[in-house]
C-alpha cells in the first residue's frame, strides 16, 4: 500500500491522471468490459447508498414519492418532442431484436432476424416520453393534481469519451418528474428542487456551489428554463452537479396530457424535472481529496472512525478489545459509524496507509503503552494532524471532531473557489484569468451567437447566469453592447 501511495500521481504534475488513478486505487470503481461502462465497487456504491439516502429523505420531506418506469421506451415517443429528440438522438441505443440463435457454421450466437421487433426501443437515455405517456392516464382533473414523483434509477447515453464517474455510458441518478395545475407552482417547484440540492451539496457533500440559470443554448433539451448548481474542482474547471428544469406544457402537449382545471375547462398541464447522478462523486473525489488520497466530509463517509489497535499477541489484543468495545457501542449510539480492525493479517502501517487513502475521516489508535497511560492517539484525515487525547470522553471528543471537520472541509473549499472567481471587463483580461483556472465573472450581450464565439475561441461555456450575482448592468466584454449582468464563465467537465 505504501508503494501504490507512493505511485498515485501528483494533482499539481497530472490533475486528470491523479483522478483516474485515485478512483481505482481507493476501490470506488473500474472500468467494465463494456466500453464506456463502468464497475462501482462495494467502497464507491456504500458513499453514493449514503448520498441516495439523505436525497431521498430530502425528497420525501418535500412531498415527493418513489416510483419505477421502463427501462425501454419506444422509438415513436422520443419523436413527440422534437427539441427533446434533437437533443439526444445521438446518445440513444437502440434495440432492435429480441431473440438470438446459434450460427449455422458454429461460429457462436447470433441475431435472430426472424425476431425484429415491430417498433425499435430506446434504451433510455432520460424518462420524460415514457412517464408522462403514463400520466396521461393518471390525470383527468385538477384534483389529480400535483404528482410528485421521483425515480431511482439507471440510464445509458452512448458517450464517446468516457472517464469514471464524471461521464459514462450507463450511470445511476435519480430523476423527479412533477405534474402541476399552474405555471406559478411548476416554476416554484423547479427552484425547490434547486434549492434541495445547493443545500445537500453544501451541507453534506460540503462542495459550495452557485446556484444560477442556463442560457437557451445550455438548457436541458425540452425545457423553458434549466436551473444549475455548478461546483470548482481544484483544477479550477467547472463541473455540473445537479440540474432542475421547467419543462412549461412542452411534454403535456406532445402526449395530450389535459385535465379539466377549476374553470371546468381542459387545460394542459405543467411540468418539472429535476436530477442529480453519480456525477458527484465526481464532484465529491474532486474538490475535497489530496495527494495522499480521498478526504471524505464525515457526512457521506461510510466509516466515520477506524480504530486500529497495536499489539503483540493475543494477550494484549484481548486487553485492547476489552477496553475498545465500550467505546465501539458509545460511538454508535451517537450515530458515528465504526470500523474496528483488529485483523492481524495485515501490518499497522499498511492499514493506516490504506484508511488515509480511503479517506476515513478520524483514525484511533491504541496500543499497550496508551492502555497504561489511558491515552488514545487521533488523527484527522483533513488536516493529516495527529494529537494525543484520554481514552475517558473520547466518544464526545470524536462527535465534535467530525462536525469540526465537516465545517472545515466545507470552508477550505468555499475559500479555495473565492480565491479563483475574479470580476473582469475587457476580453483580454478574460483570456488571461481563464487560462489560470477557476469562474470569471463577466458581461455578456445575451445573444447565442457571441456566447458560441466565446466558447469556440475560449472552450469556456457560460456556466449559468447567477440567482445571487451581481445585477449591474454593464458592457458585454466582446461586443459592447449593453449587459443586464455578470455571468459565470468557465471551463468545465
Amino acid at each position: 500500500m505504501a508503494k501504490e501511495l507512493k505511485d498515485l500521481t501528483k494533482r499539481s504534475v497530472n490533475y486528470s491522471q491523479w483522478y483516474n488513478e485515485l478512483v481505482v486505487k481507493a476501490d470506488l470503481a473500474e472500468q467494465s468490459a463494456v466500453r464506456g461502462c463502468m464497475v462501482i465497487k462495494p467502497y464507491g456504491y456504500a458513499i453514493w447508498e449514503k448520498m441516495q439516502r439523505q436525497l431521498d429523505d430530502m425528497f420525501k420531506e418535500t412531498g415527493h414519492v418513489n416510483a419505477y418506469f421502463p427501462l425501454l421506451i419506444p422509438k415513436s415517443f422520443l419523436s413527440r418532442e422534437a427539441d427533446h429528440v434533437e437533443g439526444f438522438a445521438k446518445e440513444c441505443a437502440v434495440v432492435t431484436h429480441y431473440r438470438l440463435k446459434n450460427a449455422e457454421d458454429g461460429s457462436g450466437v447470433v441475431v435472430d432476424p426472424e425476431a425484429k421487433l415491430e417498433e425499435e426501443l430506446i434504451i433510455r437515455p432520460t424518462s420524460e416520453t415514457i412517464i408522462w405517456n403514463t400520466y396521461k392516464n393518471w390525470i383527468q382533473s385538477y384534483r389529480d393534481l400535483p404528482i410528485l414523483c421521483n425515480q431511482w434509477a439507471n440510464v445509458f447515453r452512448w458517450e464517446m469519451r468516457t472517464r469514471l464517474f464524471l461521464r459514462t455510458a450507463e450511470f445511476l441518478w435519480q430523476e423527479g418528474h412533477t405534474a402541476h395545475e399552474t405555471r406559478e407552482e411548476a416554476e416554484e417547484e423547479t427552484v425547490k428542487m434547486l434549492n434541495v440540492y445547493s443545500e445537500f451539496a453544501e451541507k453534506y457533500m460540503a462542495v459550495p456551489v452557485v446556484k444560477g440559470v442556463k442560457t437557451a443554448s445550455e438548457r436541458f433539451a425540452g425545457a423553458l428554463d434549466t436551473y444549475t448548481i455548478e461546483a470548482m474542482m481544484q483544477d479550477g474547471k467547472a463541473l455540473q452537479s445537479g440540474t432542475s428544469h421547467f419543462l412549461g406544457q412542452n411534454f403535456a402537449k406532445a402526449f395530450d396530457v389535459k385535465f379539466v382545471n377549476r374553470e371546468n375547462q381542459l387545460e394542459y398541464v405543467w411540468a418539472t424535472s429535476w436530477g442529480v447522478s453519480t456525477r458527484l462523486m465526481g464532484a465529491l473525489i474532486m474538490t475535497h481529496s489530496d495527494d495522499n488520497g480521498l478526504v471524505l466530509p464525515p457526512a457521506l463517509a461510510p466509516i466515520q472512525v477506524v480504530i486500529v489497535p497495536i499489539f503483540k499477541g493475543e494477550e494484549q489484543l484481548a486487553k485492547i478489545d476489552e477496553r475498545v468495545n465500550p467505546i465501539i457501542n458509545k460511538l454508535k449510539g451517537m450515530g458515528v459509524s465504526v470500523k474496528y480492525d483488529n485483523a492481524d493479517n495485515k501490518r499497522p502501517g499498511f492499514k493506516f496507509a490504506d484508511y488515509e487513502l480511503k479517506g476515513v475521516p478520524v483514525r484511533l489508535v491504541l496500543g499497550a503503552r496508551d492502555l497504561e497511560n489511558g491515552t488514545i492517539e487521533v488523527m484527522r484525515r483533513d488536516t493529516l494532524e495527529k494529537t494525543t487525547h484520554s481514552i475517558e470522553g473520547i466518544e464526545e471528543y470524536v462527535k465534535d471532531l467530525l462536525d469540526e471537520m465537516q465545517q472545515n472541509i466545507f470552508k477550505k473549499a468555499f475559500d479555495f473557489r473565492t480565491a479563483h472567481t475574479f470580476e473582469v471587463d475587457t476580453y483580454e483580461e478574460f483570456k488571461e484569468k481563464l487560462d489560470k483556472g477557476g469562474f470569471v465573472l463577466a458581461h455578456w450581450d445575451g445573444t447565442p451567437e457571441t456566447e458560441a464565439q466565446i466558447k469556440e475561441e475560449t472552450k469556456a461555456t457560460i456556466r449559468c447566469i447567477p440567482l445571487d450575482g451581481d445585477k449591474t448592468p454593464g458592457k458585454c466584454m466582446v461586443t459592447g453592447k449593453p449587459s443586464k449582468c455578470r455571468v459565470v464563465f468557465a471551463r468545465s467537465y
